[in-house]
């Protein structure tokens, strides 16, 4: 980041660090079609400051984001980017995770064909597929209320206190992580899953439900590598040098 930048926005190394990443994340969103026009979020903590959070300013297409462009607000809802803007049921979202959950570093929400299919099915997740014992485990069902309003920024807290992997009924699919690549990799394999899902669900004939046993062994190793640091990070350094080769320009 440039000296000058850096002062007139008063911005630490941490928080810039943040943004290119997360901008990095909008990109890697883009390419992976899991995009619904402006309408879904991604936001990340800044490193130091955990009553502030990151997030799209509102209008702006995902492959048009930048590191500067996004939106720093606190936890009551201020803005604190000049010019800024943000969706209150985005805020309401994603404030009411970092809220519940001190761990929750980053929290990704998605509207994908597959995501919003599943959740119109309560449980709809069964063991059937390798993907999906990837998050099992972890996944919640969280009701769905009226959007934008207090209650269910509460209520989204309480859920994500029983898990990181999240079907928002009605809705579409939610993660949080420690890290950004920790929530795109939940979020990765709770989309393959949802995917698996719903293609069985047109077959004609029962799936392989996955033996009790290899579930049992498939969540304890889950459970130790979800809150590593290393989770998920090779795949991500792979996909930003994807959208790097492809053009992106989001460091700036």
């Amino acid at each position: 980041m440039s000296a000058a930048l850096q002062l007139e926005q008063n911005m630490s190394d941490a928080e810039w660090h943040a943004r290119c990443e997360l901008a990095a994340l909008y990109h890697v969103i883009n390419e992976l079609g899991w995009t619904d026009l402006i309408n879904t979020h991604m936001s990340a903590r800044i490193p130091g400051e955990p009553n502030h959070f990151l997030i799209n300013n509102y209008g702006d297409m995902f492959d048009e984001i930048t590191a500067s462009s996004l939106v720093k607000m606190d936890m009551e809802g201020n803005v604190l980017t000049p010019n800024g803007r943000f969706n209150n049921a985005g805020f309401i979202i994603h404030s009411g995770v970092y809220k519940a959950r001190s761990d929750a570093n980053c929290v990704l929400h998605t509207h994908t064909r597959a995501g919003a299919g599943v959740s119109l099915l309560r449980n709809g997740l069964r063991p059937i597929s390798q993907d999906a014992m990837h998050v099992l485990d972890d996944v919640v069902y969280h009701e769905y209320g009226v959007p934008a309003t207090v209650d269910e920024c509460e209520a989204l807290g309480r859920s994500c206190a029983n898990g990181s992997c999240v079907v928002l009924l009605n809705h579409g699919l939610l993660t949080w992580g420690e890290t950004i690549h920790g929530a795109l990799m939940r979020l990765y394999m709770l989309e393959r899953a949802c995917e698996l899902e719903l293609i069985a669900r047109q077959l004609g004939e029962p799936p392989v439900m996955i033996d009790d046993y290899v579930q049992r062994k498939a969540a304890e190793r889950m459970k130790k590598a979800r809150p590593t640091e290393g989770y998920g990070l090779n795949e991500w350094k792979g996909l930003v040098r994807t959208v790097e080769r492809k053009g992106a320009d989001f460091r700036r």
